[in-house]
């Protein structure tokens, strides 16, 4: 949503006195969003031209490498198509406080292929806020009393490891506050997309300090993550997503998903 948030905002600098659409135009306005680009193509196409003066546009095909979104999140490939385009120009020059996506006079399509390294996952793992989100997802996916119980332990040194056959396995230290030990726990699963819009750990492994973690606490974390982890819970805003593929390896995980909005 943050990339197509850009899109939309660039899309005033596309246009030209003479209402063409210039694709360098495009990709400076892109770059000047992100912290650091390596590669970066944008392709705006629109026939007859003069239409996007009407705030429409036919297609916009952006392909980059090392995209870092901000000093700790890196995106090593990113792929984005879109179907026809029709915005409100007027709204969308205006701005103020109205949410960029109530310019839309249309739905809005979209399909994207995104990869990142294990490597850039990692450091995204070691930024404060992912740290505070870690925090934050466990206190949703685990019932009241473990929730409240999370929330007396710092985290420390997250780390992920990408497996075969769709497998990623997790490592956290715990470290409540007041109390000088840590306690390691790891998370092996595998991950399944489900009915395309679903993700669902398989066959999971939970150890703290080398010990099976009860059964209890292994169901309620799959479930509590199967729930979170719900595209169908962006529906309600009007926007509609899906898994077409989803790929681990020991080098990357690869997706591929189509997003579908609603005016608002």
């Amino acid at each position: 949503m943050e990339f197509l948030t850009i899109l939309l905002s660039a899309l005033l600098i596309f246009i030209s006195p003479a209402g063409l659409v210039i694709d360098r135009a495009a990709e400076n306005a892109i770059r000047s969003r992100l912290e650091s680009v390596e590669e970066l193509k944008v392709r705006v196409d629109n026939t007859p031209s003069y239409q996007i003066l009407q705030g429409k546009i036919e297609r916009v095909r952006i392909a980059g490498r090392g995209l870092r979104v901000t000093p700790d999140i890196r995106i090593a490939a990113l792929e984005v198509e879109t179907d026809p385009i029709d915005i409100d120009i007027q709204s969308l020059r205006r701005g103020g406080k109205m949410p960029l996506l109530k310019t839309l006079r249309a739905p809005l399509q979209a399909a994207t292929r995104v990869v990142l390294s294990q490597e850039d996952v990692n450091q995204a793992l070691r930024s404060p806020e992912i740290i505070n989100r870690l925090r934050n997802l466990g206190s949703r996916v685990l019932d009241v009393s473990e929730a409240e119980q999370l929330q007396r332990y710092e985290i420390f040194n997250p780390k992920v490891e990408f497996l075969d056959n769709n497998r990623a396995r997790l490592q956290v230290e715990i470290q409540e506050r007041g109390e000088p030990e840590r306690l390691v726990i790891l998370v092996e699963a595998g991950i399944e997309v489900i009915d395309g819009r679903r993700l669902q750990l398989t066959e999971p492994v939970v150890l703290v300090n080398g010990e099976t973690a009860p059964a209890r606490v292994v169901k309620g974390l799959v479930v509590g993550i199967s729930r979170r982890l719900d595209l169908q819970n962006f529906e309600k805003t009007g926007i509609l997503a899906r898994i077409l593929e989803l790929k681990i390896s020991p080098a990357q995980l690869e997706m591929a998903a189509f997003v579908h909005i609603e005016p608002r």
